[in-house]
């Protein structure tokens, strides 16, 4: 059975618009995202599939088209911000987590296995 709770991460102004933050939620590395222009916080797995590292928080954010992406700062692969799929080559996905701005309070929501 798994529960699901709204964790606490950090204030909003204490992030950098279009600037990751990475945040260890659960043992977790989640990478952070406020981006400037549309106003959203994305939040994604910090851990680089194809460069296997934890490293997405330092990638740069930007647009493929309409798409809102993070380039890895190794290997420069394009993942979305909203599904986390690599532009670039279908095979890697990173993953989302959903994420929300209460009171100026940054939240994520991350699910908890409960043994019964």
């Amino acid at each position: 059975m798994a529960r699901e709770d709204w964790t606490y991460v950090c204030e909003v102004d204490e992030l950098i618009p279009d600037t990751g933050a990475c945040a260890l939620v659960n043992n977790e590395q989640v990478a952070i995202f406020w981006e400037k222009k549309s106003n959203q916080l994305f939040a994604l797995s910090n851990f680089d599939p194809v460069g296997l590292a934890n490293v997405i928080s330092r990638g740069i954010l930007g647009s493929l088209g309409e798409e809102l992406v993070v380039a890895s700062p190794l290997y420069k692969q394009h993942f979305s911000l909203v599904t986390g799929q690599c532009i670039e080559d279908p095979q890697y996905c990173l993953k989302t987590y959903p994420v929300r701005r209460i009171d100026g309070k940054v939240q994520l929501k991350i699910s908890k296995i409960i043994a019964r």
